[in-house]
């Protein structure tokens, strides 16, 4: 996208914007209750986010399937915004992209909005372009939800229910700009791993 000074709309777009790959095929896996937990650790600190799968059914399973093929070991937060998002999900430290499963189908009318701490499928301009990336909101981003500026907006599909320090830890990081990427940690924050919690934990009011 051409652009000299960036509206907020030129950055979603950029933000999300990346090459979809299509690789194995994983077995996709139904999540088995409604609001199945993640804990995601990463080198800043551990994160639980819990999934609605009663909203956001493709999209949680989608996730799910990477999770359980700890496919998120090795990735990085490569895009990090303080006041909007910290992206991350397909990229390792060095910066390659990971083969994804494919594209899954917008569910961002399911009623859940883009606020603070909630986890959303990133994507392309292409609306049923969401593959493995999510992005955390890291401010209440209404311009994202549904219709949004595009007449699709983004899915939201979970919450952060513990690590809200860490996440606000991700977000205030030094960033800069290194070839195609825009906004990558200094140093890179990674996910050592990505796993569903066998004992749910009660979430902070």
């Amino acid at each position: 996208m051409h652009q000299t000074q960036p509206s907020l709309f030129a950055k979603l777009m950029t933000l999300f914007a990346g090459v979809a790959l299509s690789g194995a095929a994983l077995a996709a896996a139904p999540a088995h209750n409604a609001t199945p937990q993640v804990e995601i650790k990463t080198s800043m600190g551990d994160i639980v986010v819990e999934l609605n799968h009663e909203k956001a059914p493709k999209s949680v399973d989608n996730f799910l399937t990477y999770v359980k093929a700890g496919f998120y070991k090795g990735t990085i937060f490569h895009r990090v915004i303080d006041g909007f998002m910290i992206q991350g999900g397909g990229f390792d430290e060095k910066l390659r992209q990971k083969k994804t499963r494919p594209p899954v189908a917008i569910e961002s009318q399911n009623g859940l909005t883009n606020n603070n701490y909630t986890l959303a499928m990133a994507r392309t301009g292409d609306p049923n372009s969401a593959t493995s990336q999510f992005f955390i909101n890291v401010a209440d981003n209404e311009a994202l939800n549904y219709p949004g500026r595009d007449g699709f907006g983004y899915t939201v599909f979970g919450k952060v229910i513990k690590g809200q320090e860490v996440v606000d830890k991700i977000k205030g990081v030094l960033v800069d700009d290194k070839g195609m990427f825009q906004n990558i940690p200094v140093i890179p924050v990674v996910i050592k791993s990505a796993t569903i919690l066998k004992t749910p934990i009660q979430p902070k009011l």
